[in-house]
């Protein structure tokens, strides 16, 4: 057949001057498409005599592999072009640091607890721990709270609800951690020194005051511990605590689980409405304490003529509002976000003892 030599010439020039892949795909359709001159031709062999078949057969299947080779070398060539020029205006340079990624933060009770007990550890006392829901018996009569006490109350005190028919005292959400002193008494026996941080519940919410909140119980039997050995514990956590050598004073008072009682204020001044404590002629009441009352050892199953010690009760969260400068207890538990960067600590940050403990 005339031409074909023409034909190759021109969409081989077509094909390699194509300068994109559409342009490609036009010129491959031109040519080889259903309705492209070199398929036409295809379609003329059976119109051709045998003798003319033999002829332009060979010929046409060479200029139709010869059309498709050309074209998929020149697709290889336009992508590879395609990617040098994304390459050239999307490259990354990995000698760069990371994108800086948002990190959370320790949340203030959860940093004030770790630096509670490691101060605590340091004067050699241990972590106990018990169950959130208790029964009437550990929350309320192991520790001497009569029944008529006001804390009984459901103005007070979260009730469960009980099985119906049923006569037996209701669980209750622990109102203190006071009932874990009990039930590590009955496990682990005396002499012990403890501390019993954790959540408690209680049905009161105002700015000083939430129906859940943390508190920590401290726990000292021996055959010869007394008040004064109280004090100085407690002076000796507060100073290590809040930085500074700081006073306390005793004030007599009355709790169900401790005879002799006392509230325990300690040194502070007001300055700017802020709070500091260890300096000035001011006292701020922080905790409940006293000697563990001889009714309370022997539910414990513990001999009060042959075992005393002391026992102590504080808000975490209150001790983190007063080292922090926190003003409403409530914001501890809104999950804000913007509350939460500016209180909260580093993942990294250790508690560190101070004041020389």
């Amino acid at each position: 057949m005339d031409g074909i030599a023409d034909l190759r010439d021109r969409y081989l020039n077509e094909i390699g001057g194509a300068a994109d892949e559409a342009t490609l795909e036009n010129v491959r359709l031109a040519a080889l498409g259903k309705k492209g001159e070199v398929s036409l031709l295809m379609r003329s062999l059976g119109k051709m005599s045998p003798e003319e078949r033999k002829t332009a057969g060979p010929a046409l299947n060479a200029l139709k592999n010869t059309l498709n080779d050309a074209i998929t070398e020149a697709k290889d060539r336009l992508a590879a072009a395609a990617l040098d020029a994304r390459l050239a205006t999307e490259w990354a340079d990995v000698t760069l640091g990371a994108r800086p990624s948002r990190q959370g933060s320790v949340h203030p009770i959860s940093q004030v607890t770790e630096e509670v007990t490691t101060i605590f550890a340091d004067l050699g006392f241990s972590v106990a721990e018990g169950p959130q829901i208790e029964t009437d018996f550990y929350n309320f009569d192991a520790l001497n709270i009569s029944p008529e006490h006001p804390a009984r109350q459901e103005m007070d005190t979260f009730y469960m609800a009980r099985a119906e028919g049923s006569n037996a005292a209701p669980n209750v959400l622990r109102t203190h951690t006071s009932p874990v002193q009990i039930r590590h008494l009955e496990a682990h026996g005396t002499p012990c020194r403890v501390i019993a941080p954790g959540r408690v519940y209680r049905s009161d919410y105002d700015q000083t005051h939430t129906p859940m909140f943390h508190q920590i119980e401290g726990l000292a039997i021996d055959r010869d511990i007394n008040m004064a050995n109280l004090k100085w514990v407690l002076e000796e956590f507060f100073s290590a605590f809040f930085g500074t050598s700081v006073k306390t004073r005793f004030r007599s008072s009355y709790f169900p689980f401790t005879e002799p009682s006392a509230e325990v204020d300690i040194q502070c001044e007001w300055v700017d409405g802020q709070v500091r404590v260890g300096q000035g002629d001011d006292w701020l009441e922080v905790l409940g304490s006293g000697m563990v009352h001889p009714k309370v050892l022997k539910a414990a199953g513990v001999d009060p003529n042959e075992w005393q010690g002391f026992a102590f009760g504080m808000g975490i969260d209150r001790i983190a509002m007063l080292k922090y400068g926190i003003p409403d207890l409530r914001a501890f538990f809104d999950s804000d976000l913007r509350w939460l960067r500016h209180y909260g600590f580093g993942a990294l940050d250790v508690p560190t003892l101070r004041g020389g403990v």
